[in-house]
């Protein structure tokens, strides 16, 4: 089995942590696989490099993150382009969307009995068409579409399936899956999705209605957005917290489930809202 283990350098306790996943795999006979860039900080050990992210996940069979839901996310994107199944192994203070905690890595060499299950999530297609052309990003959690800093509130319009359903004045609309109704879309005042369902999560960023609330569309659901913007204001789509695009009046942001699946694996099994429920606890302290 070759694992590859994608690290967040900037933490230090990633940077070790993932050093004694590397030892634990290569003492069961797997083979490790990192990026280039991880080199220098693991000399001795019997670790493979890759110069590209692309070509990591194209070689591998399983792939291991090591830092935070950020560090998952990104990850997420390139392992659903190569249906590289992948499991994390939480560094930050909460890691909603890993399985293992740091002091439970010795259970990773369970994935190599196959000792484990694998669940699917959606992702999304978030196209963005600028004067006809389109432009296409993959969204494991969510998608924004906000007004800029400074701005005034904007006027957003959503159809559904080419008929227009909703209009809001509001700070913006977010877009989520449910793998993604933990993070920003709960901060908004959005329900808590479990991570199976297949669909679609829509809520209003800061309304200016007190009867605006989350909507909740079928999976195979296409929903498109056109924003009216003051003449002296910017608005900015934003796809899981990572890339920003700038959204003009005569733009559309069209929003459905993408073609690819997030395949996640889990070895410790557990509820699903009494593992949230201990995440939530851990973010009051």
């Amino acid at each position: 089995m070759k694992t590859a283990i994608i690290v967040n350098l900037s933490k230090q306790q990633a940077v070790a942590c993932a050093g004694k996943i590397a030892l634990l795999m290569l003492s069961r006979n797997a083979q490790v696989c990192m990026l280039s860039e991880c080199s220098q900080h693991y000399k001795g050990v019997e670790i493979s490099y890759c110069d590209s992210i692309d070509r990591l996940f194209e070689t591998c069979d399983v792939a291991v993150t090591v830092g935070g839901d950020g560090t998952i996310i990104h990850a997420a994107k390139y392992a659903a382009r190569y249906g590289t199944p992948l499991i994390g192994v939480n560094v930050g203070r909460l890691g909603f969307a890993a399985d293992i905690e740091v002091d439970t890595i010795s259970e990773l060499t369970r994935i190599i009995d196959g000792e484990y299950s694998l669940e699917e999530r959606i992702l999304l297609d978030v196209e963005v068409v600028k004067g006809g052309v389109s432009t296409h990003y993959l969204s494991v959690n969510d998608a924004v579409i906000a007004r800029g800093q400074l701005s005034r509130i904007i006027d957003l319009h959503v159809a559904l399936n080419g008929e227009e359903i909703a209009k809001y004045r509001a700070d913006g609309l977010l877009f989520s899956t449910p793998t993604g109704s933990t993070a920003y879309s709960l901060s908004a005042g959005g329900p808590i999705v479990a991570p199976q369902l297949d669909c679609i999560l829509m809520t209003p960023v800061c309304p200016h209605s007190l009867f605006s609330r989350s909507v909740l569309f079928e999976g195979n659901s296409v929903l498109s957005v056109s924003v009216k913007i003051p003449g002296d204001c910017c608005c900015v789509l934003t796809v899981d917290g990572e890339k920003n695009v700038g959204i003009q009046a005569d733009d559309t942001v069209i929003i459905k489930k993408s073609d690819l699946k997030l395949r996640l694996l889990s070895i410790n099994k557990r509820n699903f809202y009494r593992k949230l429920n201990e995440k939530l606890k851990e973010r009051e302290i």
